[in-house]
């Protein structure tokens, strides 16, 4: 039998790619969430992570491990609910940022009204930096969304890393200037994908500008232009961009969740929530 304990940090490295950013979700020392994961590979008898000291990746093992540990948890917490008796009302104000149009967050959303029926559950989707407005101006309660370079604060949920993606067929003239596909500002992807360029001295155009991101996809799907994206949320239809193209890198992001300030009926909403998102935070990936 696998530890939960052991299976739940396994999965927080897993979804931040990193064992300090599991070690400060989860509260714990760095070296113990190495200990439970080095317990867990005994268990199982298999390497569930390569690693160095720039990177950690899964491998195909750990890849499997991930679904068998997303199931595990899942009934160890609907068990634990369950037996608490405890029924969870209010209404709860909940912001994702566009990023999770094209994931599996409605599963997600499901789950949860289906545990906390009693719940009134408002959903806003919106740019990252709007939602980051909203929630300190009182108006959303709960928000996931991208944080900047220079941010420390939200808990982490995971960090991916951007990248340029366009249709297979595109080809990047070096002689012209890059054409791309991007939200409007304060969009951090646009700010990331304007500083890159900027820093490598290269020239741009606005090939197209969208609040959507289904109207970015269908513009990039279109060869207007490229777009910068997750690497783990590459909507269908669309590819990376091969490094040999020259375009600069983008670096790492984090996706985080933020709690409001409002007190009451919301805080307990909010947190349960929260702990579905954290537990299902490899499932927003797409499918």
């Amino acid at each position: 039998m696998f530890d939960p304990t052991q299976l739940r940090t396994f999965r927080t490295v897993a979804q931040t790619l990193s064992f300090t950013g599991a070690a400060q979700r989860l509260g714990l020392r760095q070296s113990t969430v190495s200990q439970h994961v080095r317990k867990l590979e005994e268990a199982a008898g298999r390497r569930l992570f390569l690693r160095d000291t720039h990177a950690v990746e899964l491998t195909e093992d750990g890849e499997a491990m991930l679904g068998f540990a997303r199931t595990i948890l899942e009934a160890n917490e609907r068990a634990a609910s369950f037996f608490a008796g405890t029924r969870l009302r209010g209404r709860l104000r909940f912001g994702a940022s566009e990023d999770f149009v094209l994931t599996r967050m409605p599963e997600v959303l499901e789950g949860f009204r289906r545990e906390h029926p009693e719940v009134d559950l408002e959903l806003t989707v919106e740019l990252s930096e709007t939602l980051h407005e909203r929630l300190a101006a009182g108006r959303l309660d709960l928000v996931l969304a991208k944080r900047g370079p220079q941010e420390s604060r939200g808990r982490l949920v995971w960090r991916d890393r951007l990248v340029w993606v366009g249709t297979d067929r595109m080809r990047i003239d070096p002689q012209r200037p890059v054409p791309l596909v991007v939200y409007p500002p304060p969009a951090v992807t646009r700010a990331r994908a304007l500083e890159a360029l900027e820093a490598q001295g290269r020239e741009w155009r606005i090939a197209c500008t969208s609040g959507s991101l289904n109207g970015l996809i269908a513009a990039t799907r279109a060869g207007l232009g490229v777009m910068a994206h997750t690497m783990g949320m590459i909507p269908p239809g669309l590819v990376r961009i091969p490094p040999r193209a020259g375009l600069p890198e983008l670096g790492a992001v984090d996706f985080v969740l933020l709690h409001g300030r409002r007190p009451g009926a919301a805080r307990g909403p909010a947190e349960a929530l929260a702990d579905a998102i954290l537990a299902g935070a490899d499932r927003l990936h797409m499918p």
